[in-house]
């Protein structure tokens, strides 16, 4: 007699309301606020938590309160030597240390992962759905250009670096087993998880506060960008197409490694402000002619914020862009225009059919509306609670039968008049 297949077992739980269940959270660690922090303290505020896991926690006082009063749990790497300025060292304990978590108190756990977090354990009672901001760039996409700029391509140094990470990339694969249900940030990180994992996931866009950015429909005369300054967003590539359109200018804001080289480089039309404080760059933003995306990302959170201003988008064409931005040559209610080379070439052609052309700052920001915290939250909920209800029925169908909303798994709703 053939055993029975899953779907004909009895129900792993009695169906229960998730809103009843115990739900946990672990990120990654949690030592400067950033995108990925911004997403689980919306996950957080979505579906509330008992307790947030973490390797380590060396955020300030007022970035904690962020998260809403939920306990923080950290790992024995809190406790480690110089954990705190040289946490990159101890890269080789950071599995160990999130497998040491204990989450046998929760029956739903939720981690958001662009590393070590999907990797806790967990038991065959306990949902675990993954939110992947992007499968671990270091040691698959950006694996070569990592070990270049650390200076870690040669030597025996280098020999040490490539094992280490090659046991990294057999751990990363062999832990996509302990996910339920997987979430991806946008489409091109859906497809990444699919080529690094082999496994399906929803496409859930991290979410915007539009509310925090002011509309502004009057423009200025400049173009602006704001980012960490670091070598993949390739402000250097910004740099040298304005060096051949002098009569254009561009500011920058940010700061980084990058700066001293960059200032090196700058030509007198481009201003580097360096890091400015919210209103500074709410005003640049607001008032900029355009916002200028350079990198190749998985999807980019600042282009919307620019949105959320009014300000169109001249960006790279290749990631996360591609679904943040309504490009010029094929969208009847344009948001910006994508460039398809990375090149400064490639970027001044771009500058110079924007200037030729007209964009409304009330569609850019009615597609910004469309990444709202409010939208995530919806959707966000809607997929927890329907992968719960089929981890209750089957916990085979949780990935292909979670029944996710028509529309929330998309991008935004298209513009309406």
């Amino acid at each position: 007699m053939a055993p029975a297949s899953p779907s004909q077992l009895p129900p792993l739980l009695a169906p229960q309301a998730l809103a009843t269940q115990r739900v946990a959270y672990v990120h990654e660690w949690l030592t400067e606020w950033g995108g990925s922090e911004d997403v689980t303290a919306a996950m957080l505020r979505a579906v509330p938590g008992e307790a947030l896991f973490a390797t380590i926690d060396f955020l300030s006082a007022a970035n904690r309160a962020k998260f809403g009063g939920v306990p923080i749990r950290t790992s024995f790497l809190q406790r480690a030597p110089f954990a705190r300025t040289r946490f990159w060292n101890y890269l080789p304990f950071t599995a160990l240390a999130v497998e040491a978590h204990d989450l046998r108190g929760a029956q739903v756990i939720v981690s958001s992962s662009h590393a070590f977090a999907k990797g806790v354990l967990t038991t065959a009672e306990q949902l675990h759905v993954s939110y992947v901001h992007s499968p671990m760039r270091y040691a698959w996409d950006l694996h070569h250009e990592y070990l270049a700029d650390y200076g870690l391509d040669r030597g025996a140094r280098g020999m040490l670096a490539r094992y280490l990470f090659h046991r990294l990339r057999r751990w990363d694969r062999q832990t996509a087993n302990n996910v339920d249900l997987f979430l991806a940030n946008s489409r091109h990180v859906q497809r990444r998880i699919w080529r690094t994992y082999r496994r399906l996931a929803r496409v859930l866009y991290p979410p915007v506060t539009v509310g925090r950015f002011r509309f502004e429909p009057r423009k200025g005369d400049h173009y602006v960008t704001v980012s960490r300054l670091v070598s993949y967003k390739r402000i250097d590539l910004l740099l040298e197409a304005f060096r051949a359109m002098p009569q254009r200018k561009l500011v920058v804001i940010g700061d980084g490694p990058e700066a001293p080289r960059l200032r090196a480089m700058c030509p007198p039309n481009v201003e580097l402000l360096g890091f400015q404080p919210d209103e500074a760059v709410q005003q640049h933003l607001g008032s900029a002619r355009a916002f200028l995306f350079a990198a190749h990302e998985d999807f980019g959170i600042s282009p919307v914020e620019a949105q959320a201003c009014g300000t169109p988008v001249i960006a790279y064409g290749v990631g996360g862009s591609r679904e943040t931005v309504r490009d010029l040559r094929s969208e009847t209610r344009p948001t910006g225009l994508l460039f398809d080379q990375q090149t400064p070439a490639s970027l001044q052609a771009a500058v110079e059919a924007f200037d030729a052309a007209a964009i409304d700052p009330h569609d850019c920001r009615l597609w910004a509306e469309g990444f709202d915290e409010p939208v995530f939250a919806a959707s966000f909920r809607a997929i927890l609670e329907q992968a719960w209800a089929a981890w209750c029925r089957d916990p085979s169908s949780v990935e292909a039968g979670a029944g996710v909303p028509p529309g929330l798994e998309r991008p935004p709703r298209p513009l309406q008049a």
